[in-house]
């Protein structure tokens, strides 16, 4: 079993809880490079024993993707704006949608099934909330279906939906990956301080549990979502 840990000056840990006093893996930035504060960190890719990536959320909107089986940094690009939260839609596939959530109320989701040598990842870019978004949780049951929380005190429900090819072709043959689109299920507002934490139940479809800077913890249920 093993954790992360993102810190101020950009510098994401990766520990195995059964050696406690050094991570197994740390990426640092070089010495001479501009640091920045690492706000976000998310495990996936984990389809097999060996393969493993660290996605890494800034505060200057940078995401960079780590290998770490090669130690390198695999992906990377900025959204303009510091990255809160992030999530793959399930941390042991191999990799298929990563969501992230930033500052000025935008989020996006990225296809990061197929990777195109200059444009990188596809993505899909939607604004809610009126706020920062603080973070993204996707269902258990289906990865297609993911909260997003808000700093006006709201939780909006989304579904992502797959566009009928998943790539294409760009002007030189080379095969690229194409974005789908994402839906607002629903929009619901449970206090005035911002939504910080959340959770699904992995048992019960649709219960989940949420936390805000107003000091509560609010048990929900989401119905319905066997029907989306």
């Amino acid at each position: 079993s093993s954790g992360i840990n993102a810190e101020y000056g950009g510098t994401v840990k990766v520990w195995d809880v059964r050696q406690e006093k050094d991570p197994v893996a740390l990426m640092a930035p070089k010495e001479g490079e501009t640091t920045r504060d690492c706000w976000a960190v998310a495990f996936g890719n984990a389809y097999t024993e060996s393969e493993r990536v660290v996605a890494a959320g800034y505060d200057n909107g940078d995401i960079k993707m780590f290998d770490l089986r090669t130690m390198s940094v695999r992906w990377e690009t900025n959204v303009s704006n510091g990255v809160c939260g992030l999530q793959f839609d399930r941390r042991d596939i191999l990799m298929n949608k990563l969501v992230a959530t930033t500052l000025e109320s935008k989020f996006l989701t990225f296809d990061v099934r197929m990777h195109h040598p200059q444009q990188g990842y596809p993505s899909v870019v939607e604004k809610a909330h009126k706020a920062t978004i603080w973070g993204v949780r996707h269902l258990p049951q289906n990865r297609d279906i993911y909260m997003t929380l808000g700093g006006n005190g709201s939780i909006c429900l989304w579904k992502y939906n797959y566009p009928k090819e998943r790539t294409k072709l760009d002007s030189n043959g080379v095969e690229m990956g194409v974005a789908g689109t994402v839906e607002q299920i629903q929009n619901v507002v449970l206090g005035t301080q911002p939504i910080s934490g959340f959770d699904w139940s992995p048992d019960k479809e649709g219960l989940c549990v949420c936390s805000g800077f107003d000091q509560t913890i609010r048990i929900c249920i989401v119905t319905r979502l066997k029907s989306l």
